[in-house]
């Protein structure tokens, strides 16, 4: 066993992440405010494993041996000993403040906190438990299971022992742990979500249509998914709340997000998860 861990939040990153540290040997603890959404993310891990037998990745024998690993919480305090927690709630930073306070009075200083923000400080969080020296931020890719990259972020007070030790869970994990500093947005969405920005700037503009956009970044950059089909797929109230964390930590203009985003979060036109962003999309 690689070690015992608790997922906080059960969405697609904590489902994800779930998945990946029980393949890989953990022993992992899941939990989230909303009970229904631990039930859809398990509906969703069996059915990456059914898949994963179907085409011979995986054992029949291992698929229960997997799932035997996730054990789904009745609240926080039904287990007391994990050696790391990853939090991956939603992208606002009261909640997550509130829920690192409460983390670091439950569990034990020598409990590693993580969080999987994709932007938000890693020192500010910390700042709210005991012992800061054990948070660390654990950002990673969507979707987990296929991603093989894993920000590790070191705040103003994390010690190296602890990115020492998140760099090997990382890569027990099958993962490559890239270590940055605690800066907005640190290094995949600083440089992502202006371009996605961009983007939405040039359709609010009328330079091209969205297939257009998305044509020209696909086969003149060879990225797998145009910009704006990416960010239906991350989620524009996540777009927007990661701009504004650019726009608010580096008080630079060039952050600013697009009116047309903000106007589309504004009418609950989110992407793939409302069923309609840029594209149209079945909820099914």
């Amino acid at each position: 066993m690689s070690g015992r861990m608790l997922v906080v939040g059960s969405g697609q990153m904590g489902g994800g992440i779930a998945e990946t540290a029980a393949r890989s040997g953990f022993e992992v603890f899941l939990w989230d405010s909303v009970p229904q959404m631990t039930d859809k993310a398990l509906g969703t891990i069996r059915a990456h494993l059914d898949r994963g037998v179907q085409k011979g990745e995986i054992k029949s024998e291992d698929r229960q041996v997997v799932l035997d690993r996730i054990s789904v919480l009745p609240n926080l305090e039904s287990v007391s000993s994990v050696d790391l927690v990853i939090e991956a709630i939603i992208e606002e930073e009261k909640q997550k403040r509130e829920l690192f306070r409460r983390l670091g009075e439950l569990f034990d200083p020598s409990t590693i906190l993580a969080s999987n923000t994709s932007s938000i400080s890693i020192s500010r969080l910390a700042s709210h438990v005991p012992n800061p020296g054990r948070v660390i931020g654990m950002h990673f890719m969507n979707p987990v299971p296929v991603m093989r990259l894993v920000e590790v972020i070191a705040g103003g007070l994390t010690h190296d022992t602890t990115v020492t030790q998140v760099k090997t869970w990382a890569e027990k994990m099958d993962k490559t742990a890239v270590v940055v500093q605690d800066y907005p947005g640190f290094i995949s969405n600083r440089i992502l979500m202006p371009m996605i920005n961009e983007a939405i700037f040039a359709l609010q503009e009328g330079v091209a249509t969205k297939e257009g956009i998305d044509t020209v970044m696909k086969l003149g950059m060879n990225h797998p998914m145009g910009p704006l089909t990416l960010a239906d797929f991350i989620g524009l109230d996540t777009c927007l709340a990661i701009m504004n964390v650019l726009y608010e930590g580096f008080k630079d203009s060039k952050y600013r997000p697009a009116p047309l985003l903000q106007k589309m979060v504004d009418a609950g036109l989110l992407g793939r998860k409302s069923g309609r962003g840029f594209y149209e999309y079945s909820l099914m």
